[in-house]
């Protein structure tokens, strides 16, 4: 059993003392000299794959030294080995109830930290780490025949470098882990420096408790003060095999640059598309569900509509009654000029513009006073009437705000959805009941997710079929990241007259 109370405890403490310059130890669990924490593989001097060095314990997973964290990591996963597939599940398990019984109190020291976000959200999203899969995703394929038997496998890599979003950093942290555990690798984390701490506080209590639990100590390490120096050092170092990057085009082309197999998750700018076939009020519904979750963070979320001309007004009415607010064109333009930074020779409402990083993941309520107006409490969105190149359709804005922008035909929408997805081609959405415009829309865009009359999460499993993930290798194509994602597939074959029928 996990002492829950115990570990809350020990967060809050963690928090303040980092707050106070640090992020120190608690003390160590009592080790027998028989027992897997304490078998250590030979050393080498901290650059290569394994160590033995004393200053490599008692720290929990949390490191300052990115060789460090790796000849860690290296030497739980030597152990992880040992102890096969049964330690694999007790881990996942370990990780995906404290996530549950933690929800609240991380949700609240991510929010506090990053300043981007929902708290309702920031906690459902540890909840809903119980949905992401886990060992039982690993199963072997086998042919038999009048030669022999042929078993293939799914085998681990070693460790894994990974590199976490300050959008989503304990969940996406503690979803990686899951994948990435249950495959039977460790990892190491560089997060990103903005929600650092909270991922620190997460990584130490999952390392603690699975410590208590099986003996490994550094099963998931990370860079308590990343840098993109740390981040060298790890995709350096011998005993990474495998890198996943969760982030923005800078880190992706960083990963893929490193000579290693990169698993990159990158950005997208989701466009949706309505026509007069889809039920109003249900599309309403969705896009304002899927826009709004945690104020429009998600990489998948709806960033920008594009509705035949005939029924744009319906939509829009609906999605007042929803939860949306609209803006005026004078309300949109203040808006605008607060939300980008507009380059040299570029006007106020449209053309290239950079975020106002202070506008990212804000409530509605910020983004209103901006414009100019109050609104009701309770509103989820704002939306606006817009063309087809305003800076609100053109950048990734992760703002709760969505432009509508009207089109004549399935094939303008299609044409300016492909236009403003940029080819990063991660996820679209449709509302319609044309089966000829969604598959019209989904060759044209060829998005790793494509979303027909749901919200966004719908791709993810949640309100639709499927599973859940917070890493979408949409750059190197690997899709919805899985426990298959990060193993080998080994064949072992045995030759001979086998068959019993």
């Amino acid at each position: 059993m996990i002492a829950v109370n115990e570990l809350l405890i020990r967060d809050i403490v963690s928090e303040v003392l980092g707050r106070l310059g640090g992020l120190p130890a608690p003390a160590k669990p009592a080790v027998s000299a028989g027992s897997a924490a304490a078998t250590s593989p030979c050393g080498c001097g901290g650059k290569g794959i394994a160590t033995s060095a004393p200053g490599l314990r008692g720290k929990f997973g949390v490191f300052a030294d990115a060789v460090e964290a790796c000849a860690a990591a290296q030497e739980s996963f030597v152990q992880l080995q040992q102890m096969g597939v049964a330690a694999r599940v007790k881990i996942v398990e370990i990780v995906k109830a404290m996530a549950e019984a933690n929800a609240e109190v991380w949700g609240r020291l991510e929010l506090d930290e990053t300043r981007i976000g929902r708290l309702d959200h920031k906690i459902e999203k540890l909840k809903i780490i119980r949905l992401v899969p886990g060992v039982e995703w690993l199963r072997p394929d086998a042919r038999s025949g009048d030669h022999g038997i042929t078993l293939e496998e799914y085998t681990p890599f070693g460790v894994i470098g990974a590199v976490t979003p300050s959008t989503h950093s304990i969940p996406t942290l503690s979803g990686n882990i899951v994948n990435i555990i249950a495959a039977g690798n460790a990892v190491v984390f560089n997060p990103h420096p903005s929600a650092a701490r909270c991922a620190a506080v997460a990584i130490r209590a999952y390392n603690e408790a699975i410590y208590r639990e099986i003996g490994i100590e550094n099963i998931a390490t990370i860079i308590e003060k990343p840098s993109m120096e740390s981040f060298s050092s790890i995709c350096k170092h011998d005993a990474v095999r495998l890198l996943l990057v969760t982030g923005g085009p800078g880190v992706v082309k960083a990963a893929m640059e490193t000579g290693k197999r990169a698993v990159c998750a990158g950005p997208g700018n989701p466009p949706v598309y309505v026509d007069d076939t889809a039920c109003m009020k249900r599309a309403a519904k969705a896009i304002i569900q899927g826009a709004s979750y945690d104020n429009n963070l998600l990489c998948i979320g709806e960033k920008e509509v594009f509705a035949l001309d005939n029924i744009a007004d319906k939509l829009m009415s609906q999605m007042q009654q929803n939860g949306g607010v609209k803006l005026t064109t004078v309300q949109l333009e203040a808006l605008t000029k607060a939300a980008f930074t507009f380059t040299a020779g570029q006007g106020g409402g449209c053309g290239h513009a950079a975020v106002n990083r202070d506008f990212i993941g804000k409530d509605p309520s910020v983004l209103a006073r901006a414009a100019g107006l109050n609104i009701p409490e309770g509103t989820q969105l704002l939306f606006a009437e817009t063309d087809a190149n305003h800076p609100f359709v053109v950048e990734e804005q992760m703002m709760p705000f969505l432009p509508i922008t009207r089109v004549k035909s399935l094939e303008e929408g299609v044409a300016q959805s492909l236009v403003a997805e940029h080819g990063y081609k991660h996820t679209a959405i449709i509302h319609s009941h044309d089966i000829e415009a969604m598959t019209a829309m989904g060759r044209a865009l060829d998005t790793t997710l494509f979303i027909k009359n749901g919200p966004c999460m719908a791709g993810l499993g949640l309100g639709g079929e499927g599973y859940l993930s917070f890493s979408i290798a949409t750059p190197t194509g690997e899709g919805v990241s899985n426990p298959r994602t990060f193993t080998r597939v080994r064949r072992c074959v045995m030759v001979d007259n086998l068959k019993i029928y």
